[in-house]
């Protein structure tokens, strides 16, 4: 067989077989050149492999159950999130809306340790103008900042 009838033998086999054509080795004249073999199909009954939660998908799944009200199910979420390994500005996101969702359960001395956390954590953290003054845990807040001085 020729050389150019022998790339688009393997040219058009390897087309049939939903690969991407690979281009033959320079070979010596006495030496027979092979058509590479396609990959094998991948199992399609095997389980998908999913990544492991990181902090910041627990904080953005403790954040959204925040805002739906689920305030129990954001306090577990942002567990989660808030641990030593996370980010900074993770943990401290993570502390504020558990202690948001402790103050509005009714969970006070909750709500103002997990100021007093993230105080802890980051001397300088402080609530956003218009998060100070609520009614619910701007109280807790005021203590957290006194006790921490």
């Amino acid at each position: 067989m020729k050389r150019p009838l022998l790339i688009a033998l393997c040219l058009a086999l390897s087309a049939c077989a939903g690969t991407k054509p690979v281009a033959p080795k320079a070979a010596p004249s006495h030496a027979a050149t092979t058509v590479a073999k396609p990959a094998p199909a991948p199992d399609t009954m095997a389980p998908a492999i999913l990544p492991a939660a990181t902090p910041v998908s627990g904080l953005a799944e403790g954040v959204a159950l925040y805002e739906k009200g689920d305030y129990n199910g954001a306090i577990k979420k942002l567990a989660a999130a808030n641990v030593p390994t996370a980010p900074k500005a993770t943990q401290l996101s993570a502390l504020k809306y558990t202690a948001f969702s402790y103050c509005l359960t009714s969970r006070q001395a909750q709500c103002r340790q997990h100021f007093e956390k993230a105080l802890k954590l980051d001397a300088s953290f402080d609530l956003e103008s218009g998060e100070k003054g609520h009614p619910m845990w701007g109280p807790a807040w005021l203590k957290a900042k006194k006790a921490k001085r």
